[in-house]
This record gives structure tokens, sequence and C-alpha cells, in this order.
């Protein structure tokens, strides 16, 4: 069965049906309601629960809505399910459903890791991603900043 990402709704409601629950989930919605306070709720640039045969495996989202045709895609595999591939097909989902959105053709995708090289970083350039190097995030410090798709050539999209 593919994966299925069901939108976190502003008030962090989710539509999962009889999909069991895991813990972390409740600490991870709290996390992108705050989020979303703080950066705006603007579908479909919002977060998702991952569910992949009949069971929630993670979570996934864009940080903020598009802008000047960049989108921030951001990842979290639930404990028990790394290292299955599930991050890169939540990546994947994301970068789909952002090239579905008419205004986006072009979409140059970004995404932050710690400055390790790890598998985050694996992923990142399994999909195509290139390392741009270091940059001070506003909320995470240092990271590593990743880009891919139409500007790829300079720093930033």
């Amino acid at each position: 069965m593919p994966m299925r990402l069901h939108p976190i709704e502003r008030d962090g409601s989710v539509s999962l049906g009889k999909v069991e629950l895991p813990p972390v989930l409740a600490e991870v919605i709290a996390a992108t309601t705050a989020l979303y306070r703080r950066r705006g709720f603007s579908p479909p640039w919002i977060g998702y629960v991952a569910v992949e045969s009949d069971q929630v495996v993670g979570s996934c989202g864009f940080a903020a809505p598009a802008e000047h045709g960049e989108a921030e895609i951001a990842y979290f595999t639930f404990p028990g399910g790394e290292g299955r591939g599930i991050a890169t097909r939540m990546a994947m989902a994301l970068m789909s459903l952002a090239q579905e959105q008419a205004q986006t053709q072009g979409v140059c995708f970004v995404a932050h890791t710690l400055p390790v090289t790890g598998p985050s970083a694996s992923i990142l350039a399994r999909l195509g991603f290139k390392l741009l190097g270091s940059v001070q995030h506003p909320e995470d410090g240092e990271v590593w900043k990743w880009v891919s798709g139409a500007s790829v050539p300079y720093f930033g999209c």
C-alpha cells in the first residue's frame, strides 16, 4: 500500500480513521501547530502525518508557505521505522505534492540537516539535492543547507 499523507489541520486535528496512534504523534502535532502560529497555515504548505499499511510511520511537511519558488521540506520517521526508506518516501511525496501546485512551476526545494554526515544527508543526496554548505538558521543554529530543483547552481533559490 502506498504512503498516504494526512494533513495536520490548524487546530491539530488529523483524520486518520482507525489507525493506531503512536505516543510521539502528540508531540509532533503540538510542534506543528506551534509552527503554524509562527509561520502561518496555508494548505498545502502544512504538516502531514505519513501512513503506510495502516500504520503511522512518520510526519513531514513544509516549513512555511512556498515563497519565491522555494519550498522547504522536513521529515521525521517515528521510532522503530528508521532505515526502511520511510523518510525518502516522505520527501518524495512532499516534492510531488509541491510540483502538483500550478503556482510552483520550477520550484526549488530546500532542506536543512544537522552539520554532520548522517541518514538525512544521505537521503537528500540520493534524491539529487546538492549541499550548499553551512548556514545559520534562526531557530536551529548552524545547519547544512541543501537544494534541489530549478536553482541549484547558486547558494540559495
